[in-house]
């Protein structure tokens, strides 16, 4: 960690009561900590200095929801986000063939919740032969493999996609058919740069199949520039209970990268229909589980909470259908767990009230209801009023915290906000705008739970050419600027990592 003083700048207030200067102060950060507000600052003797010109400066911003290996990977692999059905799938399969005969394909984003049929391992066979393809859905649920690619994984012949719990444990093996040259230390440091130019500078890491050890290897490769909360599944819960891992604690010997939670996937997704729900889908009929599913039993959900609990893990419990953000509420009353229900995709507004009375952390994804709109409408109908319900987390008193799920969606918090503020990303009016945030909500569930820059705040600061809160117009114009928004310069803990003033 290091000493930084910022001169003249502007702070942007994120919360009520908070009462900014009318004019540029300087601030002050000494091992890592901002220590002094004030105008006219001295420098002490070997700190650097910047000055910031009148630009407003807000808290790092942070992404609490990334899969940081299937980000880094997802620029190599085939971009399928615009497939609309099968036969466009296959096609652009058969043409990156055609192009790179002798390489595997693994492709990525396309959500088939909203094609008028399902795939078949046939129709892909007849595009690949001897090919292996692997085709992730843009929820990453499930995947579409050719037979080649299933006996590669050993894994058994079929006709369908390969879905949730199947796929997770099988995810990891990837690196088996493609190498892992897309998550070498340089494409990391990629990573991490283009986060920091947007003002990251923290993410928590949900990756699949990953070990602290990794991270920690990473770490004395390059890979430091941001803050890191690497969190674990069940498969490496009993390493990190034996390493006596709690929550916060340093993975290695930099207080930047740390333990996370324990992460439980408890349901599925919408578009792969797999989310539990409180009423059947609307094409019920076409389902072989009409609501939905959960992936654990009662039992072995609260057996998980318990131990995370017990070993001092928060819990990080990925819930999108009612159905599960309510047996995920009703685990942490009883086990005494604390941390966040992930996705909160539909809620009933009673679990939510008992979200806030529980002091349960909403971890929510704006930008997937820029793509889950119309899947939404078809399928839960009238019950979309009650998805992504942000306001009503707000207004109940829920912590909310922002994040992408990148690769799922962009790692950019200005979409995430800008998502959360206009709730479209079309000519239409607003899905369901009485759900909406302002861009001060939207910006204080971006920061980690820091407050406006002040002596005792965090050194991660991140100044701006814009003040968010001074944009003007409807919120399409407002949604607009707020995905134009980049960081002038990031700092963490006292150490700048992005810059565009010098």
């Amino acid at each position: 960690m290091s000493s930084h003083l910022i001169r003249s700048a502007r702070l942007v207030p994120l919360r009520d009561g908070d009462r900014a200067p009318d004019r540029p102060v300087d601030v002050l950060v000494e091992q890592g900590e901002v220590t002094a507000v004030g105008a006219g600052l001295e420098r002490p003797a070997g700190v650097a200095e910047v000055d910031a010109a009148g630009r407003w400066l807000i808290p790092g911003l942070w992404d609490q929801h990334t899969h940081l290996a299937q980000w880094t990977l997802a620029s190599q692999r085939l971009d399928l986000a615009g497939a609309r059905s099968p036969e466009d799938v296959t096609r652009a399969v058969a043409e990156r063939i055609a192009a790179y005969p002798d390489l595997p394909v693994v492709g990525w984003g396309h959500r088939s919740g909203g094609w008028d049929r399902e795939a078949t391992v046939t129709e892909l066979d007849a595009v690949s032969g001897d090919t292996a393809v692997v085709l992730i859905s843009g929820d990453a649920h499930h995947a579409w493999l050719n037979t080649r690619a299933l006996m590669h994984f050993a894994m058994p012949v079929r006709d369908s996609v390969v879905r949730e719990t199947e796929w997770f444990a099988a995810y990891p093996r990837l690196v088996t058919l493609v190498g892992n040259d897309g998550t070498s230390p340089e494409a990391y440091r990629r990573m991490l740069d283009d986060a920091a130019a947007q003002g990251i500078t923290g993410m928590v890491d949900f990756e699949f199949g990953a070990s602290r050890e990794e991270w920690a290897e990473r770490w004395t490769q390059g890979c430091d520039s941001l803050r890191i909360r690497w969190a674990t599944y069940a498969d490496t819960l009993d390493d990190v209970i034996a390493a006596g891992l709690r929550t916060g604690d340093p993975l290695a010997w930099d207080p930047r990268l740390t333990m996370g939670p324990l992460k439980i996937i408890s349901d599925g997704s919408l578009n792969t229909r797999t989310a539990w729900c409180c009423e059947p889908y609307g094409d019920a009929h076409k389902l072989e589980h009409p609501a939905g599913q959960p992936n654990l039993d009662g039992t072995e959900l609260r057996e998980l909470f318990v131990r995370a609990r017990t070993s001092g893990l928060e819990v990080a419990c990925h819930a999108i259908g009612d159905a599960a953000v309510g047996e995920a509420l009703a685990a942490f009353a009883e086990t005494g767990a604390g941390g966040s229900v992930e996705h909160v995709q539909m809620a009933r507004r009673d679990d939510v009230r008992r979200m806030a009375a529980l002091g349960v952390r909403a971890s929510v994804q704006p930008a997937h209801l820029l793509d889950d709109r119309d899947l939404t409408e078809r399928v839960w109908g009238e019950r979309s009023e009650r998805c992504f319900a942000f306001r009503w987390m707000l207004d109940d008193g829920v912590d909310l915290a922002l994040g992408s799920d990148a690769p799922v969606s962009p790692l950019d918090p200005w979409l995430a906000m800008a998502a959360a503020v206009h709730r479209t990303a079309d000519d239409r009016d607003p899905w369901h705008g009485e759900q909406a945030l302002t861009v001060r909500e939207a910006l204080a569930a971006s920061v980690d739970g820091q407050p406006m820059v002040q002596p005792g705040s965090r050194g991660d600061l991140v100044l701006l050419d814009r003040n968010p809160l001074a944009l003007e117009g409807d919120t399409a114009s407002v949604g607009t600027a707020l995905r134009a928004m980049a960081s002038a310069y990031t700092v963490v803990a006292g150490v700048p990592v992005h810059d565009t003033l010098s």
